[in-house]
């Protein structure tokens, strides 16, 4: 199976190489030229963002699309390459999408087949641009809904090694996550066993508040957790205040229903297993 990938980034590039056995080759894009010598290395031919990847992609096996939308709310593959891609042969199209989509549930559970209702400016852009995808590709298409992602290098250990680790309350608040190992995982397991594309929350099973995390993380480094701070006093970034407004459970239902148990169910075996990889570095 030939794979192609836009945006060979940090979820994306996990995937390929810990996948690479599934691929007779594994092609996709990188704008950054030593990053592409070091995916070269790996056995990936990383090509910049242009007319010769889009032809690549349209010979395919399978698509991968990692790119978010631009701040335009505008898709950057199908503005640059839609109609090359309309041709495209792929028999499975993955866009790695976001769970941001359901926006706020008051902390209710959502599935799949709860409507989507974005509320941010962002995650309006990702309702229309899967629709586009979808519109392109129908049944090819399989859209990826993505908790907060975490692994080796993006980790509470991590931020508490570098100390950007905050502990932040707000009552009643919860997020899903995703290990990165899992988005390999379930991606590995679609592309085996094709099957009609469909919206998948890939997700893991314990929806956890943000402070309990890096308090568990700080027990695994053997270090003092940071104080809790309430939400009203915390200094939060745009982004992350709009991360912050939403609150839901979110379902994988679906996912385990076609035979994929997440090898990390919740932040604590994801963690230890960072722990473990990296040498306590996180």
């Amino acid at each position: 199976m030939k794979l192609f990938v836009f945006g060979l980034g940090y979820s994306a590039t996990h995937l390929v190489l810990a996948r690479r056995d599934m691929f007779s080759s594994v092609a996709g894009t990188q704008r950054t030229a030593h990053r592409r010598d070091e995916l070269a290395r790996a056995g990936v031919d990383a090509l910049p963002f242009d007319g010769g990847a889009a032809r690549a992609a349209a010979e395919a096996d399978a698509i991968v699309v990692s790119i978010p939308p631009g701040d335009d709310g505008a898709d950057p593959v199908l503005a640059a390459f839609g109609e090359t891609l309309a041709a495209a042969r792929a028999r499975a199209v993955l866009y790695l999408s976001t769970v941001g989509v359901y926006g706020d549930a008051g902390g209710a559970w959502v599935d799949e087949a709860t409507p989507p209702r974005p509320t941010s400016p962002r995650n309006v852009a990702r309702v229309a641009v899967e629709a586009r995808w979808r519109d392109l590709f129908g049944e090819r298409l399989h859209s990826l809904r993505l908790s907060g992602i975490y692994g080796p290098g993006r980790s509470a250990i991590r931020a508490l090694r570098t100390g950007a680790a905050r502990r932040t309350s707000k009552p009643g608040q919860v997020f899903n996550r995703i290990h990165v190992d899992d988005i390999a995982g379930f991606a590995g397991h679609l592309l085996a066993a094709p099957r009609p594309g469909a919206d998948w929350n890939v997700t893991d099973d314990e929806p956890a508040p943000q402070a309990d995390v890096v308090a568990f993380a700080a027990g695994l480094a053997g270090v003092e957790p940071p104080p809790e701070r309430p939400f009203d006093e915390a200094e939060l970034s745009p982004m992350a205040r709009e991360f912050w407004a939403e609150n839901k459970r979110v379902g994988n239902a679906r996912m385990r229903a076609v035979g994929y148990a997440p090898r990390h169910p919740t932040y604590r075996e994801g963690l230890r297993a960072i722990f473990a990889e990296t040498g306590g570095a996180g």
